[in-house]
């Protein structure tokens, strides 16, 4: 998938950023579809520095995104649905400094899944001034580790190698796991 991104910015060269925005909101809105692949794009186009600042950027934008749709489409809807769910209503009740420690804590957690954290944010009562803080800080560590991880990888250095290997220990190990239950 990186291959064909990085195709179309060397094709629309003049476009690359704006393209690498686009898909990075829509995967933001789509919530579940993970943006490594932009970020491998984006730092073997950009370079490290940049491609991680331009993938921080939209990965942001996304959020905010998805944050607005969500609340203007879903808020009360889901409000309702959700009202059984005690851990769940905590977050959609958290305004203020309770709400900013909220999300960057679920940010900063790499098992919960982004888009659960953007969807229980925008139907709550949190705003949208403590959302974007909150949410961008906490994707900072998770970007960059990400960049690294990505950067070390296609680079098939040692480290890149290593973390290959780790991964597909681990996934092997979700894999087997859940087909014994």
């Amino acid at each position: 998938m990186s291959e064909t991104v990085i195709h179309f910015f060397k094709e629309y060269g003049e476009w690359a950023i704006i393209i690498s925005l686009v898909l990075n909101i829509v995967i933001g809105i789509l919530g579940v579809v993970p943006t490594v692949f932009i970020t491998a794009a984006n730092i073997m186009f950009f370079g490290f520095w940049n491609g991680t600042i331009l993938s921080f950027i939209g990965e942001a934008l996304g959020a905010i995104a998805a944050f607005l749709l969500y609340r203007k489409g879903f808020r009360q809807v889901s409000r309702d649905k959700l009202k059984g769910y005690p851990g769940v209503v905590r977050l959609l009740e958290a305004r203020g400094q309770e709400a900013f420690l909220l999300i960057l804590s679920l940010r900063l957690l790499p098992f919960v899944p982004s888009g659960f954290v953007t969807f229980a944010s925008a139907i709550g009562a949190v705003s949208a001034g403590t959302f974007v803080i909150a949410s961008s800080i906490g994707k900072l560590p998770a970007l960059i580790l990400e960049a690294y991880s990505v950067y070390n990888v296609t680079e098939w250095n040692t480290e890149g190698k290593v973390i290959l290997g780790i991964a597909a220990v681990v996934g092997i190990y979700i894999f087997v796991s859940k087909r014994k239950n």
